[in-house]
């Protein structure tokens, strides 16, 4: 299936294109904002090639012509769908980081939602529903995201857990069943302890459900796969916007649920801002 996120789509099929297609795919990813005012004969001009090679690069990536090509990316731009992960210069300064950083951000977020199918996430709410126990696993920035979601099911009156050890990992998923789920979490979906884990608990019956970009080995162990596909730069210089990604589907998933399960937790959401409250300072309340 190709990616709905344009440039994303050009960026996976470049390496499939002929040379002077890709210049056309280089030139788009360099300036979108340029090519959505040009005219194929400019495009061509620019890219130093004929006219029936851009007809070409645009039906490479599923388009009929350039005008139908040139629509999809004015509508992505003018939505704020097109960002890329930034790099940091020396000579940045505090407000172009600020803006690097909010902008990777929101188009990972964008990207990330235009290529959620709402049938997968439907199966996944309603597998959560209707589950006897709920676990998240995951590691290292994964393993913040399997504690996020572990609070915020817990909310919704289900028995939950997250395990960040593989040990315990292992020691868990054998003792599950039929009726639980578990909820692995990986920016690679090539961690080797989560993979073991995530088979010793399809071993025992349970079904998997994984947050992992496509095609990746986690993504096609689980039972439901919930693709993230994001691109990290392992810089220490930039922000895990996979991290993010992850955290917002569990929001979505966490929020499907509570709307199954919204009879069952009027009087206990209650009964929880009432313990909250308690705990706070009297100017806060």
């Amino acid at each position: 299936m190709q990616s709905p996120n344009l440039i994303r789509r050009i960026t996976e099929n470049r390496a499939a294109l002929r040379k002077s297609e890709a210049k056309v795919a280089d030139f788009v990813l360099a300036k979108p904002n340029d090519v959505i005012n040009m005219r194929i004969v400019d495009l061509a001009s620019q890219t130093e090639v004929s006219e029936p090679t851009v007809i070409r690069f645009c039906r490479a990536i599923g388009f009929d012509g350039f005008q139908a090509f040139k629509l999809q990316l004015a509508q992505q731009l003018g939505f704020g769908s097109v960002f890329t992960q930034f790099a940091v210069d020396d000579n940045d300064t505090v407000e172009d980081l600020r803006n690097k950083v909010f902008d990777t951000t929101i188009g990972s977020l964008l990207t990330v939602r235009d290529e959620l199918d709402p049938e997968i996430l439907e199966r996944a709410i309603n597998t959560i529903s209707n589950a006897r126990r709920v676990e998240f696993y995951g590691f290292g920035a994964s393993g913040s995201v399997a504690a996020d979601a572990q609070h915020k099911f817990f909310r919704l009156q289900l028995s939950t857990t997250a395990y960040t050890d593989p040990h315990i990992q292992h020691m868990s998923a054998i003792a599950l069943g039929a009726e639980d789920v578990v909820v692995a979490i990986s920016q690679s979906g090539q961690t080797r302890a989560l993979l073991e884990s995530v088979q010793l608990a399809i071993e025992a019956g349970a079904t998997v459900i994984g947050l992992a970009p496509e095609g990746t080995p986690l993504s096609q162990k689980c039972s439901i796969s919930i693709p993230v596909n994001m691109e990290e730069d392992l810089q220490a210089a930039t922000p895990v916007s996979s991290r993010i990604a992850h955290l917002v589907v569990i929001d979505v998933l966490a929020t499907g649920v509570a709307l199954h399960r919204k009879p069952l937790l009027k009087e206990h959401l209650k009964k929880l801002e009432k313990s909250q409250k308690a705990l706070r300072t009297p100017g806060n309340r």
